[in-house]
């Protein structure tokens, strides 16, 4: 599986003005109590109010007209499922999204308020994965998955595109690691246009499955664990 800067501005010009391009903000406190200068991409002002509506919608536009009319499903805890139903009704097709019994309200209201069918599984005695096969291969539905797939991670790589746009002169990149997704699309075009400035990404310590695999030389996977009775619920692969 590669990825190229010509994917990513492939992705933006499908995307074009049907997404929003988010604005780049810094903040003068948190430039002095780190020492640096820091702009943030604000993500959070998007579509669904993430950048997976990036992917998502990417990848339902590369679609053909005929995968298209049979409808896409994924598997989401919360912000990709929302960005596929959104995208799912922007291409006037369907969208069945798998997601935890446990998901917060809030997004599974919003993920059937695109008008998604939300199937539900429990993310500590379920396979998802096996879950939204068993609906492609009953229903021919097409599989959008959440970031191991080209055309998603072409179409993340576009925040990274419009940053560096807007700010040119940036010495290091930090960039959250989930699934990779995003990951991938900003490393790949920060590497071809500006392959001076350092890439890290960012992942939390308990759930730090990309650091212990590139340590180990192999893929590790991080035993599930029932959310927090504090938390809206685990920032994990199947975000």
């Amino acid at each position: 599986m590669s990825l190229t800067l010509e994917d990513v501005r492939a992705a933006a010009r499908r995307l074009g003005n049907r997404i929003h391009r988010t604005p780049v903000v810094a903040c003068q406190s948190f430039d002095d109590a780190c020492g640096h200068q820091v702009f943030f991409k604000c993500e959070n002002l998007q579509r669904t109010g993430s950048f997976k509506i990036r992917g998502a919608l990417n990848k339902l536009l590369a679609l053909t007209a005929a995968e298209r009319a049979r409808g896409v499903v994924t598997f989401s805890s919360g912000n990709h499922g929302q960005a596929v139903a959104l995208a799912a009704r922007m291409v006037g097709t369907t969208a069945v999204i798998g997601m935890p019994k446990d998901v917060p309200a809030i997004k599974l209201e919003s993920t059937r308020n695109y008008g998604a069918e939300v199937v539900f599984y429990d993310r500590m005695t379920d396979d998802r994965e096996r879950l939204v096969g068993e609906i492609v291969e009953r229903s021919g539905r097409v599989l959008v998955p959440p970031y191991d797939d080209p055309a998603i991670m072409g179409g993340q790589g576009t925040a990274a595109l419009e940053l560096l746009e807007d700010v040119p002169s940036l010495d290091v990149m930090l960039t959250p690691i989930g699934g990779g997704g995003l990951m991938a699309g900003c490393s790949t075009v920060t590497r071809a246009l500006f392959p001076g400035v350092q890439v890290f990404g960012v992942e939390t310590d308990s759930a730090n499955d990309t650091y212990l695999s590139l340590r180990r030389g192999e893929r590790v996977t991080i035993p599930r664990r029932p959310p927090s009775p504090t938390a809206s619920g685990p920032r994990r692969r199947a975000r």
